[in-house]
């Protein structure tokens, strides 16, 4: 079997390893090995590949592994779903206690309860979203 191709093996064996793991780390191992397949394929001897592929392994580890983190790492520039409704204004439909009530938020209608319990809210009380609980809203009056 020639060198290239146990190298491309190899890259392969690393990259769905790198899927299981999302660690990157292994990810950039086999670009080292796909990089070593390419240069064993014009007639590299196999020292120097070995030492292309430790290179290649220690450039990309050191230098693009952390970049990489960096982005995949990043939090959620935007909240989705009912996510994006918390901390938005609400506007009282019916009368919110601590067991229930109505609101409407952004044209939509939704159960409501008081984030205290021991609040009543009358209709047409502006309030904020603190937490979605499943389908209620739970809502707190604004000062």
């Amino acid at each position: 079997m020639d060198l290239w191709l146990i190298w491309l093996i190899a890259a392969a064996m690393l990259a769905v390893a790198e899927i299981f793991t999302l660690t990157a780390a292994l990810g950039m191992l086999a670009g080292a090995a796909l990089v070593t397949a390419g240069f064993a394929a014009v007639g590299l001897p196999l020292p120097l590949q070995f030492l292309v592929f430790t290179l290649v392994a220690t450039l990309s580890v050191l230098f693009v592994r952390p970049i990489v983190l960096r982005h995949v790492l990043q939090p959620q520039a935007e909240r989705f779903g009912v996510d994006a409704l918390v901390g938005r204004t609400a506007y009282v439909v019916s009368e919110v206690t601590g067991l229930g009530g109505r609101v409407r938020i952004g044209g939509e209608e939704w159960t409501a309860r008081a984030y205290d319990e021991t609040l009543v809210i009358p209709p047409g009380t502006t309030v904020d979203v603190i937490e979605i609980s499943g389908a209620t809203a739970l809502v707190y009056p604004r000062e």
